[in-house]
């Protein structure tokens, strides 16, 4: 609000308790300090990776793609669906949870492991321990991609966790990223990480703090649907997955920037969509997995309003140009 100074507390919960972590050969009992910040605000005071990172990078002057034209045509004219939320959804909250947690928070064994939602990648992760407590909330309530993810701020380190379990004292996960988020981090070449195009997930997720804040200065999370997704990757993405497009006059690789068309109107939208739709024409969409198509994600919070979270599905496709691309890497 102009004119007026607000000031906050900053509100630390911790819970000292005691735990049996199953990598004590001795089986002796541990104790465990969870150290959970509670204000979600704190994540927009921190530096989110360096201005320069392709992710906070404004490409609303950037070139359109000279295949933009036959890539939308693929994709056809789905709406934009923002997969986030008030609420419950069958049972589990709408969108990708996050916490935040301090430098005391204790650091839990992880154990890389498939089953039967998806396999090992502990090859391509980052061994642990993690400062995540046990009590963290898990994407879909275990369903699904099953993320998990917390950000220790006052290290500006991002951890995030891909199809993953708590229990008897540790972290089980197909795979493990730690993000360190004052340097342009990056994963190798060709490997996975949290998300399926190898890019971190929390600093493209539309988080409610930043609508309080006024500005989404960074790129968007959205999926395609698995025979829209061709099998490669351009930059910022470092892997690709099994998608089925094959049209070579229309490439839809992991990293792909889609951009919402400047001249959209967007003066009848609230204010909080206005938010997100400008976003979408400054530093676009970004495609970081297969699922539903034209799905954008963001953060579960109550403070969301569904029904006008809604009125972003009048966007289509066809509202979009595709950024112009680098090398698309096929192997």
């Amino acid at each position: 609000m102009k004119g007026k100074v607000l000031f906050f507390w900053k509100l630390v919960v911790i819970t000292c308790f005691i735990v049996r972590c199953s990598d004590s050969s001795d089986n002796q009992l541990i104790e465990e300090i969870t150290c959970i910040v509670t204000d979600k605000g704190r994540l927009e005071e921190i530096v989110i990776f360096p201005s320069d990172n392709p992710l906070n990078q404004n490409i609303s002057q950037d070139p359109v793609d000279s295949r933009s034209n036959a890539i939308i045509s693929l994709i056809g004219d789905p709406s934009v669906k923002p997969d986030f939320g008030s609420g419950l959804w069958e049972g589990h909250s709408i969108g990708i949870p996050f916490i935040l947690v301090c430098n005391s928070q204790s650091r839990i064994p992880i154990i890389f492991r498939g089953n039967g939602y998806d396999g090992n990648y502990g090859n391509e992760s980052d061994p642990g321990p993690y400062p995540i407590p046990l009590t963290a909330p898990v994407e879909g309530n275990g369903a699904g991609d099953s993320h998990v993810i917390a950000v220790d701020v006052d290290n500006r380190i991002l951890y995030e966790l891909y199809n993953a379990s708590a229990g008897n004292g540790v972290w089980e996960a197909s795979c493990g990223v730690i993000w360190d988020l004052k340097i342009n981090d990056t994963r190798p070449q060709g490997w996975t990480s949290a998300d399926a195009a190898g890019l971190p997930i929390l600093p493209v997720l539309v988080r409610y703090e930043e609508i309080v804040k006024g500005i989404i200065d960074h790129a968007i999370r959205f999926t395609l649907s698995k025979s829209k997704v061709m099998r490669g990757y351009t930059s910022p993405a470092n892997h690709l997955v099994s998608g089925t497009n094959i049209n070579t006059e229309a490439p839809t690789p992991m990293g792909m920037r889609l951009r919402l068309k400047s001249g959209y109107d967007i003066s009848d939208f609230s204010e909080t969509n206005q938010i997100i739709l400008n976003a979408m024409k400054n530093y676009g969409l970004i495609l970081a997995d297969i699922g539903s198509d034209f799905y954008i994600t963001g953060t579960p919070d109550e403070r969301w309003n569904n029904d006008d979270l809604n009125q972003l599905k009048n966007v289509k496709a066809t509202d979009f140009e595709v950024v112009q691309m680098g090398d698309i890497i096929k192997n």
